[in-house]
């Protein structure tokens, strides 16, 4: 080996002893899980297969029919005689052998069936990514939720270090003689509220994690080393100012088409079909009980019986009663129903933009509040640390000033994860991209 792999390795063997047990999961990877292992979508993925198997092209519509049939039946009694076309009395067995083919020419609806095939399986493809496009939406709120929590948990341990710390330094104090009893009372009911928020924070953690697992379909892995990372990736300006993907609006739009491809189908029902059909038979009898018989040999009278016949069909509708006109006119009804979809899917993916733009909006505003806060707050600590070091002020105003600064830091961090969550989710709803 030599140095250079020796040294990598040493530093992935290095890496690996610093992290630990922690198993860290990016928003990416929690997402491609998900998908994965989604049982709906799986289901629709099948659906698409099964549409495409059921899709049949116009040749495929037109080639012929072929159908054989065969068929032995037994006469007792008076009955008549093939062979005279008379009635006698006698029995005899009758052996009938048709095959018949009929192939369309000209059939409108054919064509406006495999038309509305395609379509069929585009909706299908379009159904699938709707449901994937929600389903992504839930994972991104739930690794959200559970990402403010992971954050505001490391704060709050840095805040009962501070506590337990001070805590430390007063009871060391008041062992001396220098600080009163009660100024240990006040740390060890600070620190207690430290540790009992803690550990709800702690508890709620598991939950969110636990939560966004679940809803991946993700059991084998233990939640408890997991360790989120924020999504570091910046949303480019070619997909922010591309036209809107939006897979309910491509589904509404795919079943608007369909709904016309329907009309069509209705119409041509009112079209002519021209056919072209060919037929043969032949048949063979014996007749049953009887001395005198000489029916020629079966081999021989299928020879003979032989008839074929060739023809065309063209079948023109006249009259049906209006029954195909009401279809075409409720079919037009459900292509306008079909097209009010699709203008009402848009209304509602605009006024949800429009609702995390405010958001954005309203995000961006208290940011710069919150980074002012965040300088006068480790202003006001680094005064305060240097009064707490020569001992002019109580150590409970200390850790009280220490753990504004902390919030005040959580809040800057938590609000940028906020627009970073935002931008995510309206790249998923135009985009059904992150």
């Amino acid at each position: 080996m030599n140095n250079k792999n020796f040294l990598t390795a040493a530093f992935l063997i290095f890496c690996a002893l610093v992290s630990g047990q922690e198993n860290p999961w990016s928003l990416t990877k929690c997402m491609e899980m998900a998908l994965q292992n989604n049982i709906e979508i799986k289901i629709r993925q099948l659906e698409i297969i099964r549409t495409q198997k059921l899709q049949n092209s116009v040749l495929n519509r037109m080639l012929p029919v072929a159908n054989l049939y065969g068929e032995q039946g037994y006469n007792f009694g008076s009955s008549i005689d093939p062979s005279t076309n008379g009635r006698v009395s006698s029995n005899f067995q009758n052996d009938n052998f048709y095959l018949n083919a009929k192939t369309n020419l000209i059939d409108f609806n054919a064509f406006a069936n495999a038309k509305k095939d395609k379509i069929n399986i585009e909706l299908a493809k379009a159904e699938k990514e709707v449901i994937e496009n929600e389903y992504k939406l839930q994972i991104l709120e739930s690794y959200y939720q559970a990402l403010y929590t992971q954050e505001l948990l490391k704060i709050q341990k840095e805040q009962l270090k501070q506590a337990s710390f001070n805590l430390e330094r007063v009871t060391k104090e008041v062992t001396i003689g220098s600080k009163p009893k009660s100024d240990l009372y006040d740390m060890q009911l600070s620190f207690s509220e430290e540790e009992n928020r803690n550990l709800e924070t702690e508890q709620l953690y598991g939950i969110k994690k636990t939560q966004l697992f679940q809803l991946m379909n993700v059991m084998d892995v233990a939640t408890d080393d997991i360790v989120l990372e924020p999504y570091l990736k910046e949303i480019t300006a070619d997909i922010a100012e591309n036209a809107s993907y939006n897979p309910k609006i491509k589904f509404a739009e795919l079943n608007y088409q369909s709904s016309l491809k329907s009309i069509g189908v209705e119409r041509a029902n009112n079209l002519p079909v021209l056919s072209a059909y060919y037929g043969f038979s032949t048949f063979y009898y014996k007749t049953l009980n009887q001395e005198n018989s000489n029916s020629d040999s079966f081999q021989n009278q299928l020879a003979d019986n032989k008839s074929q016949q060739v023809g065309m069909q063209l079948n023109v509708p006249v009259f049906n009663g209006f029954r195909n006109n009401k279809k075409i006119d409720a079919s037009k009804i459900e292509s306008e129903k079909s097209k009010l979809v699709i203008e009402q899917e848009k209304q509602q993916l605009d006024k949800q933009v429009a609702l995390e733009e405010q958001n954005k909006k309203n995000y961006l505003q208290i940011q710069n509040k919150w980074i002012v806060k965040l300088q006068y707050a480790k202003a006001s600590l680094t005064t305060t640390q240097a009064k707490f070091a020569s001992g002019k002020i109580e150590a409970i105003v200390y850790s009280s000033v220490k753990n504004q600064f902390l919030s005040a830091e959580y809040e800057v961090l938590k609000n940028s994860l906020q627009l970073q969550y935002i931008d995510l989710k309206i790249s998923l709803l135009r985009n059904n991209v992150l």
